[in-house]
């Protein structure tokens, strides 16, 4: 695995320019007072952690042995021969402990609470996968943990609500506005603003106020930098493509790191869900205005009058009305490019690589297989497509049986 060290330096985001938090016109800390000096707290306590010699080879040590990196990178072969044309990877996040992406970040910051001497830690969760890793990550450092999650989210993620109890967290159903994600959040940051003294909030995604947005990243990169290495050793050279689903957009900006202006395109998938109509999807960057969400300047869906809209996908992680600003970035300047997946094209995907390479996607990770599916058709089999598979399935498996039972 590359040295933490590596994964810092390498992970040094360009996108951020000279006024701190901000990506060009998006990022930036559009919060209450009494959080300016929680995250003012923060950025100097991520400032030096990062250049700690200390914390850097005990998070390296955690992903080595604990999380169980580096995760493969595997040639779908089926798949590949199925669509005709070009080669397709996919980058195993589903094979990390707990059974995706998201413990890469909670490891990180839980270890960043500890050394601030924070005693509990609370997030937010939609499909639960983040909740699980903050509630694993909290149990083993010994840390506190209360998890925020739509009541919505928790009736189709019983599994994981059940996880996280096992893990010794407390899941706090959120009742208000749509019982989602982004209600899940709120309730989140109102915590945080009350307890902030004994209190670390582990944000789930590339999302919220400076510095959450360049903290997730830093923490998610070692996906990109591992890609990076791996895909080099097997075929010599950059892949054609890099594709990841988004939602707030943590894997996405994780894999995506090392790759930005490298020469691969990058491309973010969003919830296409059943419509293109307000509440019938979760595309932000697709089909949204630019706006303030959860205290940063970014795309995301809102009415004529400003009010954020409901969202709808089949994938309970991709329902986020918003989107990390570092994408909006990405997007206006041409640095990567964003579409959509429909429910039912993502549910199809995931059945196709259950049964075609023996392996069960999570949802969000359907919509990008889905993608690199059908693209491949239309490439050479000269090209080379990589694909964050960010989770495993076994959360998804009611939704699934309700749909192929």
């Amino acid at each position: 695995m590359a040295e933490i060290q590596d994964d810092f330096e390498r992970a040094a985001d360009p996108a951020l320019s000279t006024r701190p938090g901000y990506y060009g016109g998006f990022g930036g800390r559009f919060v209450p007072e009494p959080l300016m000096a929680a995250l003012e707290e923060l950025d100097y306590a991520l400032q030096g952690v990062c250049e700690d010699p200390v914390f850097r080879r005990e998070l390296e040590r955690l992903l080595r042995d604990f999380a169980g990196r580096p995760t493969p990178l595997y040639h779908a072969r089926n798949m590949s021969r199925e669509a005709g044309g070009a080669a397709i990877y996919l980058k195993r996040e589903d094979l990390c402990h707990t059974g995706s992406h998201k413990l890469n970040n909670s490891l990180g910051q839980c270890l960043l609470a500890s050394h601030m001497g924070k005693s509990r830690v609370i997030a937010e969760t939609g499909a639960g996968q983040h909740g699980v890793a903050c509630a694993t990550a909290a149990a083993l450092l010994g840390l506190e943990c209360e998890v925020y999650m739509g009541e919505v989210d928790i009736e189709r993620q019983a599994m994981n609500v059940f996880r996280m109890e096992l893990l010794g967290a407390r899941v706090i159903p959120v009742g208000t506005g749509s019982r989602t994600l982004k209600d899940s959040v709120n309730a989140a940051l109102r915590d945080w603003v009350e307890n902030v003294r004994t209190t670390h909030y582990c944000m789930g995604s590339v999302v919220g106020p400076h510095p959450f947005p360049a903290m997730v990243r830093r923490f998610q990169s070692v996906i990109g930098v591992e890609t990076l290495e791996q895909f080099d050793e097997v075929e010599g050279r950059l892949p054609d493509i890099v594709v990841a689903c988004v939602g707030g957009g943590s894997n996405s900006i994780g894999i995506f790191s090392p790759f930005i202006g490298k020469g691969p395109t990058l491309v973010g998938i969003e919830a296409g869900g059943v419509g293109s109509s307000p509440g019938e999807h979760g595309g932000s960057l697709c089909l949204g205005d630019v706006g303030v969400l959860h205290g940063a300047m970014s795309y995301l869906l809102q009415d004529e009058d400003g009010q954020v809209a409901e969202t709808h996908s089949v994938s309970a992680g991709l329902d986020y009305p918003g989107v990390g600003p570092e994408h909006a970035y990405l997007k206006e300047n041409g640095l990567a490019t964003y579409e959509l997946v429909g429910d039912d094209e993502a549910l199809e995907a995931a059945l196709f690589l259950t049964r075609g390479e023996g392996i069960l996607p999570a949802l969000e990770s359907a919509h990008a297989v889905a993608y690199a599916r059908r693209t491949a058709e239309t490439l050479g089999p000269d090209k080379r497509i990589v694909v964050c598979l960010s989770g495993r399935g076994d959360k998804d498996i009611d939704t699934l049986r309700e749909r192929f039972g």
